[in-house]
């Protein structure tokens, strides 16, 4: 298996008026990759501006970050071109890795957009050199901007950064050094959902050290989402019991879910849900479950309190407006 590390550009409306905004708010402009073998060797380089056919204009922001101009992407061939070329140097046997979680979103985006032949029906499990980053030099949860992990590194800063081959250099170089130090980072996999799973079978279920994560199939409605007992559960993830409520699922945002379960031999279960939506309106859940102590169960609790006084709140007020 080969290692595509994957960087892309991509131009955006100055305006936000096109009609096409909704569907594609960021237009890709260049792809750059580096392919790396398992034995840490660069065997392969990819570097190919694409002709915009969306946004005419050039996003002032971009043009600053990376100083490109529209008359050099007229050079570039479609998009539907540079995607049959990117795919055939990639070969049949390759994870992605970004620096980040967005690019293989918007590439897939883009894929929809112009009709080719998606890269996936379902999530694709990729690396992201960011969050790896994170978890071998720092706490686990800060996300730093490739240049500080470069200079952190030591690393020799030998072409420009912000142009989409530079910074898959840089993030193969980043790569190869935590792969020297720890190569059991790489089990930290990321999963890219804009296609989530079809059907119960294809849901993801991945346990790491400290947690485990859930991805479900779509749901027409948050309710049926809900009434799913997959989704709701409270299981240990060591000794695979379902555990009783002692929060019970609640939000504060109407966004995030969260509930405390116990386990009599592993403790609090602390559990945490994002809805996510489809490109067709449908949802689906990516829930994670972590042991915690009781300080985080006390904050959750608190959490939870405060959620309930504002929803009693929000509930006088509508009785008091309606009275009037």
């Amino acid at each position: 298996m080969n290692y595509i590390i994957m960087d892309l550009e991509w131009n955006q409306s100055n305006t936000g008026k096109e009609p096409e905004v909704a569907k594609l708010p960021f237009e890709i402009i260049e792809i750059g990759a580096i392919k790396m073998t398992e034995n840490l060797e660069m065997v392969g380089e990819f570097n190919e501006l694409i002709k915009p056919r969306v946004y005419s204009e050039m996003h002032h922001i971009t043009s600053k970050l990376i100083h490109l101009k529209m008359q050099e992407l007229e050079r570039g061939n479609p998009f539907e071109e540079v995607m049959k070329a990117f795919r055939e140097w990639c070969g049949d046997d390759y994870m992605f890795v970004t620096w980040g979680p967005l690019d293989l979103t918007e590439l897939q985006r883009n894929i929809e957009f112009f009709g080719v032949e998606p890269l996936s029906d379902g999530p694709i499990g990729f690396l992201d050199a960011q969050k790896l980053f994170s978890i071998a030099y720092e706490d686990q949860k800060s996300r730093k901007a490739l240049e500080y992990a470069i200079d952190l590194l030591k690393i020799e800063k030998d072409i420009p950064f912000h142009r989409a081959f530079s910074d898959a250099y840089y993030t193969a170089k980043v790569l190869a050094r935590m792969l020297v130090m720890d190569r059991t980072v790489v089990r930290y996999i990321s999963f890219d959902t804009y296609h989530p799973p079809k059907t119960r079978e294809d849901e993801i279920k991945i346990q790491f050290d400290n947690y485990e994560k859930f991805i479900s199939r779509a749901f027409d409605t948050k309710e049926e989402a809900f009434s799913d007992n997959e989704v709701v559960a409270g299981k240990c993830y060591f000794c695979h019991k379902n555990l009783k409520k002692k929060v019970k699922w609640f939000t504060p945002n109407g966004k995030n879910y969260y509930s405390i379960s116990y386990c009599d031999k592993h403790g609090y279960l602390k559990g945490k849900i994002r809805l996510r939506k489809t490109s067709d309106d449908k949802v689906y859940v990516v829930k994670t479950t972590k042991f915690v102590n009781e300080e985080e169960v006390a904050k959750i609790v608190q959490k939870r309190d405060h959620a309930r006084e504002l929803k009693k709140k929000n509930q006088l007020h509508m009785r008091e407006k309606n009275a009037k």
